[in-house]
């Protein structure tokens, strides 16, 4: 008995087990693997893969609020962009799939991402009741970049969103290029 425990099952190609030891089956692993998101991620015709997806919370500003953004190289001025025009910017060195091509190439393929966001602020309401108003801010989120995004003189932290306000100044990795983000002033 002893030898025909010992032989090796030609089916499996392992030794035999005896009776007393139960066999483990395997169950099925259905978590996600990420394979089929990175595929579908692709931008048709290319090998690239957005790193960036909007936000279910992604909108338009509204008519009122015509940001735009001007890039600055030195005291010259050289190229403006209306921000309103879409919900989301996406700057970099990629030119497959970037919105703003940024050609340093202390930049990353795709660096940053300007984007518009829904929140939620408080406000006064008609009888000064405090009521919940959605405002539609932009916002700006590092991609995980090599060399870092800069506003107003300080690096941002990594795939985390930040609030743009009036008049700040963007800086991508060591370029020298500005990038300042601006309201046309009220009349």
């Amino acid at each position: 008995m002893a030898a025909f425990k010992a032989e090796i099952d030609k089916r499996h190609g392992r030794p035999n087990r005896s009776d007393d030891e139960p066999v483990e089956k395997q169950m099925p692993n259905f978590n996600t693997t990420g394979l089929l998101a990175k595929e579908s991620n692709k931008v048709e015709g290319t090998k690239v893969v957005l790193k960036y997806h909007e936000p279910p919370e992604a909108r338009k500003p509204s008519p009122s609020h015509q940001w735009r953004l001007y890039i600055f190289k030195g005291q010259d001025v050289v190229q403006t962009i209306a921000l309103s025009r879409q919900t989301c910017w996406l700057i970099g060195r990629e030119a497959a799939v970037v919105d703003i091509l940024v050609e340093h190439p202390s930049t990353s393929g795709q660096h940053v991402v300007v984007q518009f966001r829904a929140v939620k602020k408080k406000a006064k309401g008609e009888f000064g009741e405090e009521i919940k108003k959605e405002v539609v801010r932009p916002y700006v989120i590092d991609l995980e970049s090599s060399n870092g995004t800069f506003l107003n003189g300080e690096r941002l932290e990594q795939a985390r969103y930040v609030e743009i306000r009036d008049k700040d100044v963007m800086k991508l990795g060591s370029s020298t290029r500005e990038y300042v983000f601006m309201l046309p002033p009220k009349e």
